[in-house]
């Protein structure tokens, strides 16, 4: 008997000679399974770009792909909302990213009219006001004066849908929760013992030659495949909201910039959406997140205003207050000197219904790939907000995951195995966890409001200001300028 059989015309076969897994995981069906060579369960970012760049990919086209997602992908590929409003959850592209997406043919689907690009940064110690401001010192070199480019999650899924649907070819169970993950069975035609087979809610059940989670942090790819995700809350939440500013907005000398500012409970950060609005990301305690979300508008405008301008003990103040934070902002600012050129705009609405929160976590698995697995994006990693890098991280993963694919592809190895797949681990492993240690220890950093470490963090800040060369390299490492832009 030959050691593989042909499943499909484009040279897909099935390795007979496999290891089966621990008895308890294989899961018997009497239906035949619809078998693929890709089902990636999760259709956010990560899951999406990392379809759309198989099919886009010609080595990798002709592979029978499916995305599993328990949603209704309709209404996100529908996406829409006046040019006055923005959805809560944003996120920021590096240009490493967006070249991604342009690479693969989805960034001409994004509605670029709600894509804010930034050329400049701002981040200070609330404490002690140690200020790094980065910003293109020449706009005319090769390399891309782009920081990043803000946009709302529903926008970026939106565009890759569209290109999803331009490509053909994938097969889409949305609407579909994963009911249960186990193994096939060997029979007269195929030995699927080592293949994760999927059943769905929808009665349907799909055998895997490589299974990717791209399911969120409590990934049931990643339970089936027996990874540990191990790490630790912060005790803090993320507050998000869509802010419109004054006048035009984003005026002055410093428009179209990112701000953030660390106070001893979390940083607070204003990034640029089109036009004169803003997205919030503000990393506090839950009981101040409670408070912020009990505001009256007026009130919640007045503390992030004040989160911006006044000191971190009249910010505290202000968080114990029931009511009254408009009033209170108004008199605090007559005793308070504040250079506007150095903070964003003043806030004057917030978009109804757009307060929210959500906790904060580190969380790493142990490893991205088992036998026939794959873990991308927060299935894989999470990461604390306040460098903005999560959905970038997933981008990163997707693409050095399709090199992977493409590279068994092209070499006539079994992509699914799991020696395939190291390839991807060791790439991707090491630059996750380094970022995820600096975001780490910035935020416990910041979090001491007193003794030696105050005037040290602020001492490290104005030296990394004050250096050209250094401050530039952090730079191209957080937007990923050693790409050339489109």
């Amino acid at each position: 008997m030959p050691a593989s059989r042909l499943i499909s015309s484009s040279s897909r076969f099935v390795c007979r000679g496999c290891t089966k897994r621990k008895a308890h995981r294989f899961y018997s069906s009497a239906a035949s399974p619809e078998i693929y060579d890709v089902v990636c369960v999760g259709g956010g970012p990560a899951g999406l770009s990392l379809l759309t760049a198989l099919r886009a990919n010609p080595a990798t086209s002709r592979l029978r792909v499916a995305l599993v997602e328990a949603q209704d992908l309709a209404k996100t590929a529908s996406f829409s909302l006046p040019s006055t409003q923005f959805s809560n959850r944003c996120s920021s592209l590096t240009p490493s990213s967006a070249h991604f997406l342009n690479d693969i043919g989805a960034w001409t689907h994004l509605k670029r009219d709600r894509v804010q690009e930034y050329h400049e940064m701002f981040a200070w110690d609330g404490l002690t006001d140690a200020r790094i401001e980065f910003e293109w010192p020449d706009k005319n070199t090769t390399q891309s004066p782009v920081i990043a480019y803000m946009t709302e999650n529903l926008n970026l899924t939106s565009g890759l849908l569209k290109r999803i649907h331009e490509l053909g070819g994938i097969d889409i169970f949305d609407n579909s929760k994963v009911e249960n993950i186990g193994l096939g069975e060997e029979t007269e035609d195929l030995d699927l013992s080592s293949w994760p087979v999927l059943h769905l809610s929808g009665g349907q059940s799909l055998a895997a030659r490589l299974l990717v989670g791209a399911d969120g942090a409590n990934s049931p790819v990643r339970a089936f495949a027996g990874i540990e995700s191990r790490g630790w809350d912060y005790g803090r939440h993320g507050v998000v909201a869509t802010l419109e500013l004054e006048g035009e907005g984003w005026g002055g000398l410093n428009s179209k910039a990112a701000y953030q500012r660390f106070l001893p409970t979390g940083p607070i950060a204003m990034l640029p959406m089109p036009g004169k609005y803003a997205t919030l990301v503000w990393s506090t305690t839950p009981e101040n997140a409670a408070i912020l979300k009990k505001l009256a508008p007026k009130d919640f405008i007045a503390l992030v205003n004040a989160g911006f301008r006044l000191g971190a003990v009249d910010v505290a103040f202000m968080h114990t207050q029931p009511t009254g934070q408009e009033d209170e902002l108004s008199w605090r600012l007559q005793h308070t000197a504040v250079d506007e050129h150095s903070v964003p705009q003043t806030v004057v609405g917030v978009q109804e219904g757009s307060v929210a929160s959500f906790p904060l976590k580190m969380r790493h698995a142990d490893t991205y790939i088992g036998e026939r697995v794959a873990l991308v994006g927060d299935a894989a990693h999470t990461i604390h907000p306040l460098a903005g890098q999560g959905l970038n991280q997933g981008q990163g993963d997707v693409q050095s995951l399709v090199k992977t694919i493409e590279y068994a592809v092209t070499h006539g190895q079994d992509l699914g195995k799991q020696t395939s797949l190291e390839s991807y681990n060791s790439e991707r492993y090491a630059a996750n966890h380094v970022l995820l240690g600096v975001c780490d220890k910035l935020h416990k950093i910041y979090a001491v409001e007193s003794g030696p470490l105050v005037p040290l963090r602020s001492l490290g800040l104005k030296a990394v200001n004050s250096l050209g060369p250094l401050k530039n390299f952090f730079m191209e490492q957080a937007s990923g300028t050693g790409l050339k832009m489109f």
